[in-house]
């Protein structure tokens, strides 16, 4: 059984920075693609990034460029999004989910596995 689980996230300032983690467990193929989706109270899932394997090709919301980057470490399959700057705007549930395709789809409801969210907050 496939299974997604974030960690990291947590109350932080305004200017502040987080690193939230994406950890697989259970899927084998070398070739999916881990995208990171927030949503904050009120409003629609966004979509912020998302790196395809095994070539780690990484796309970025127009939201994300300059102040998220994702990285990943294979050994342990998690996947990093360092979020940098942060403002109340990116306030929300922070959560990662797993297409298996090494292509980044361009509709979340592509996306075959989801994780459970983590809460960023930032605020002073």
């Amino acid at each position: 059984q496939v299974q997604l689980v974030e960690s990291g996230g947590g109350l932080v300032q305004p200017g502040g920075s987080l690193r939230l983690s994406c950890t697989t467990f259970g899927y084998t193929s070398g070739h999916y693609a881990i995208g990171w989706f927030r949503q904050a109270p009120g409003k629609e899932r966004e979509g912020i990034s998302c790196i395809a394997f095994p070539d780690a090709a990484i796309e970025y919301a127009d939201s994300a460029k300059g102040r998220f980057t994702v990285s990943s470490d294979d050994a342990k399959n998690t996947v990093y999004l360092q979020m940098s700057r942060l403002e109340p705007d990116d306030t929300a549930v922070y959560t990662c989910a797993l297409v298996k395709s090494w292509i980044c789809p361009k509709s979340a409801r592509l996306f075959d596995y989801w994780g459970q969210g983590t809460q960023v907050t930032v605020s002073s």
